[in-house]
């Protein structure tokens, strides 16, 4: 297996920048990252330009779309595939296919094409998200109220069978649920298949969200968003997810959704690693289009916004790098912990952690190559070099 060595950028390793060194890989695989006085005999040496910086490659665990694809209307391979190939040109290496509230013959022919470009060693597909059907009709958003529905017996067969299916190809299946929509026998039983669970679109009270908890649920999907504002008597899953320690909390740093502030108090008041960034993409991101539609609904792009007529969001017009940014500009993150936000917090979310996330031995060679104003010079996903300028 030939043995290549990315040197002459300095190297985010998940912890610390580090100056002077070599990271070298072979096949999908870090060998090693020395010093560049090192480097291997007989490798093949691709210097990269001295003012980049090379970081784990991006996770995101919300794409509805991109590209002009959007999973729901096309629950195919081939559409897992063109996401992930839309987004590595933002950073993002690796990312779950995201399918929203729809009925259960296309949930299911969405899981089976998410499993099948899981398979794909070089796709970019980590498995999928359905965000929904069982969430509450008073929180859907812009899901379509008629498809919502409580899991029957052959929902739950088919879902905790999943998790065993995709592990085998290093997946993962991550679902939102509102948790006053569930009980928690049912939680339970999800959870313990290997389900990842994520409260969201959800009316759900402190008490509730936090039982919830306790039976398995894991995190929150686009915290703030689709859920009831902290009220003085009515703290709701928002306080929630403030007091359990171990709660992990996904955010769309855009702008757009979730004020500045609210931002900030998350990340002083959670532990250090348990908020990271989404995007909630949707089909406009890479695309230069105005308009898609959405379960026959028509979603403007305008004002740095996707959103119906009347003016309800609908997803976000984001990519994860864009999204470091908006933390490292706007919010006042320290460009360590904006890098780790997107890469080690959310494959440490998933269970992902022990090969993605860092850039040191052993670790996946998903890569990204960032320029001095944080935009995407090249990726590698697998070790295999996907673009560059």
């Amino acid at each position: 297996m030939p043995t290549v060595v990315l040197t002459g950028a300095r190297v985010f390793n998940g912890d610390h920048v580090l100056e002077g060194q070599a990271v070298v890989l072979e096949g999908d695989t870090i060998r090693a990252v020395v010093p560049t006085a090192e480097i291997p005999s007989g490798a093949t040496v691709h210097t990269l330009p001295g003012d980049t910086l090379l970081a784990p490659g991006f996770v995101d665990v919300q794409v509805n779309g991109a590209g002009g694809v959007l999973f729901n209307d096309t629950p195919t391979v081939e559409a897992a595939l063109a996401i992930a190939s839309a987004m590595r040109r933002c950073g993002t290496t690796g990312l779950l296919p995201t399918f929203i509230t729809d009925d259960a013959t296309r949930m299911h022919e969405a899981c089976e094409a998410a499993l099948e470009a899981t398979a794909r060693p070089h796709g970019g597909v980590l498995g999928i998200h359905l965000e929904g059907p069982f969430i509450s009709r008073e929180r859907a958003g812009v899901h379509a109220t008629g498809f919502i529905r409580a899991p029957d017996t052959n929902d739950l067969d088919y879902l905790t069978a999943l998790p065993r299916r995709f592990a085998a190809h290093g997946g993962r299946v991550l679902m939102t649920l509102a948790p006053e929509c569930v009980d928690d026998a049912t939680l339970r039983r999800l959870a313990a298949s290997g389900v990842v669970l994520s409260a969201g679109h959800t009316a759900a009270t402190s008490e509730r969200t936090t039982q919830a908890l306790q039976a398995g649920v894991r995190g929150f999907t686009h915290l703030f968003n689709a859920m009831p504002p902290v009220m003085n008597r009515q703290p709701g899953p928002v306080v929630a997810a403030l007091l359990e320690d171990d709660a992990w909390c996904g955010v769309i740093a855009d702008g757009v959704h979730v004020h500045a502030d609210n931002l900030r108090l998350l990340l002083k008041v959670k532990p250090p690693g348990k908020v990271f960034l989404v995007t909630d993409a949707m089909p406009p991101v890479g695309t230069p289009v105005t308009s898609f539609t959405l379960q026959g609904r028509t979603i403007l792009r305008r004002h740095g916004r996707l959103e119906t007529e009347d003016g309800t969001l609908a997803g976000a017009d984001i990519d994860l790098t864009a999204a470091v940014r908006h933390c490292v500009q706007r919010l006042g993150v320290p460009l360590e912990e904006a890098l780790r936000m997107a890469s080690l917090h959310p494959a440490a979310f998933l269970g992902l952690h022990g090969h993605r996330g860092r850039v040191a031995p052993g670790h996946r060679a998903d890569l990204v190559l960032l320029k001095e104003d944080l935009s995407v010079h090249t990726t590698w996903v697998g070790g295999q070099r996907q673009g560059s300028e």
